[in-house]
């Protein structure tokens, strides 16, 4: 079954047809690591893990990249601002080494929690510094590059059909229209790939180049990273909308012009994440992250479930309401697999209609993603009498393989969920009371503490290695 893609490039959905047979390349931008992720930058990686699972799926071997922004990305997209590490390190009394390595652990912690898959090559821009000066250097050999105040620029003059991901009418564009106008720059659209003393002189990450000390611009580290791990040419590039225009417009220019080839077949986007008719954003402040979506009483599956209940092409408007939404449907599902899990015994074997179920998933998720239309044939099969528990509790575990759902773990979720409601300290308190009443033996207030744990909803077991407790199912 032929594997659909809507490539931003194209405007088009397209059969999907890699470079390789069965392998795919995909590199997926990653984070900017000067502060924590917020749920408007995860669903776009929840978005890229579908896909890979989709491509996984259908039996392609995926090779991921995914880089991590910890130099060179300005409070612009387009060379102007501070540096945000260095903005965020002042903020923080920290220095900008340190407060890279702390978000960076904090984003791989929230990847975790989503249960999305690790990138076979999760990297650091400041680990492939000789890797974007070799790029620069290549680009300048090619008459692609001038130098002004110091910085290396690339002349988009020099690169045809500059701006056709976006779609962007250069001639017509106005100075300051896209872009805070650079005097140094040729064309305002033009962007730096390197930077030296002339600007930004607080900047602590620097490193020696042909052109002075100084740093890269964040356009050229996907490009070299990408070319590093993936080739000049692969298969599908993914990231926000808000890379369209400017972040992979600039990809896009610099890696064509070096190599002189297609940098990449296939460009997806997802669309942002709305809150209060606005897209999510860390600029204005004030942002929801996982953990305090986990403290409002809404674990990591719940978001992801409620991620995969739009396409990933259409906004998503989060409210409180939304998420409770899916919080009831996702205890649900989890309540109704324990139930099948309990009684998959019963078996009621239905080739014709397993085949027809398992077709229509494939369809589903091979038109373009489509995650809202195969969780309706996920849930109208857990509905159906024509099969029984045992083939039902089969398909859905083969389904999750896609929704990453941690469906084959019910009974832990639940019963995770269930101890988000209890006083866990007061728990251990009693416990704690009820053990000192048994080594006395005082077995009437061992008792009584244990029916009181009973009607919190806690068991309590004893063995030889003492006494553990966990939520009732």
């Amino acid at each position: 079954m032929s594997l659909k893609l809507y490539n931003t490039f194209t405007r088009e959905k397209e059969d999907f047809v890699p470079i390789k047979k069965d392998e795919v390349g995909l590199y997926t931008c990653g984070l900017t690591v000067y502060n924590y992720a917020h749920i408007g930058n995860l669903r776009t990686y929840i978005f890229e893990d579908v896909l890979k699972r989709v491509l996984i799926f259908d039996g392609y071997k995926v090779i991921h990249v995914m880089n991590i922004t910890d130099i060179g990305h300005l409070t612009s997209d387009a060379d102007t601002g501070e540096d945000k590490m260095v903005k965020e390190a002042k903020k923080e009394g920290k220095d900008v080494w340190e407060i890279a390595d702390y978000y960076t652990k904090a984003f791989e912690k929230d990847l975790k929690q989503l249960n999305i898959i690790p990138p076979d090559h999760h990297v650091k821009a400041t680990a492939h510094i000789r890797q974007m000066i070799d790029l620069i250097k290549r680009l300048e050999d090619k008459g692609f590059t001038y130098i002004a105040d110091g910085n290396v620029y690339f002349d988009i003059s020099k690169f045809k059909n500059y701006g056709k991901l976006a779609r962007l009418d250069v001639k017509s564009l106005k100075p300051g229209a896209r872009i805070k106008i650079d005097s140094a720059k040729k064309n305002p659209l033009d962007f730096v790939l390197w930077f030296t003393k002339s600007k930004f002189d607080d900047q602590e990450m620097k490193w020696d180049s042909p052109w002075g000390r100084g740093y890269p611009g964040w356009h050229i580290e996907c490009s070299a990273i990408s070319m590093c791990y993936l080739g000049d040419s692969f298969d599908i590039h993914c990231g926000g909308i808000d890379h369209i225009p400017v972040h992979h417009t600039n990809e896009i220019a610099q890696s064509e012009a070096a190599t002189g080839k297609k940098s990449v077949n296939y460009w997806l986007h997802a669309e942002f994440l709305i809150m209060n008719e606005e897209k999510m954003s860390k600029s204005k402040g004030d942002f929801l992250t996982l953990t305090k979506l986990e403290e409002m009483g809404y674990p990591p599956m719940v978001y992801r479930y409620f991620c995969l209940g739009a396409h990933y092409r259409q906004p998503l408007t989060f409210s409180d309401e939304a998420i409770e939404t899916a919080k009831y449907a996702y205890n649900r599902l989890v309540n109704i697999i324990i139930e099948i899990k309990k009684n998959r015994d019963e078996s009621k074997p239905n080739p014709e209609y397993v085949e027809k179920v398992i077709q229509e998933f494939q369809e589903k998720i091979n038109n373009d993603l489509n995650m809202p239309e195969a969780l309706a044939v996920m849930w109208q099969m857990l509905r159906s009498n024509e099969i029984g528990n045992k083939e039902k509790y089969e398909l859905v575990l083969d389904f999750d393989r896609i929704f990453g759902l941690q469906l084959d773990k019910a009974e832990q979720i639940l019963e995770e969920e269930a101890q988000q409601k209890v006083d866990v300290k007061l728990v251990e308190h009693l416990i704690k009371e009820r053990d000192e009443a048994r080594k006395s033996k005082n077995w009437a207030k061992s008792d009584e503490i244990r029916h009181k744990l009973s009607g919190m909803g806690v068991e309590v077991r004893d063995n030889a290695e003492g006494t553990f407790w966990r939520m009732k199912s």
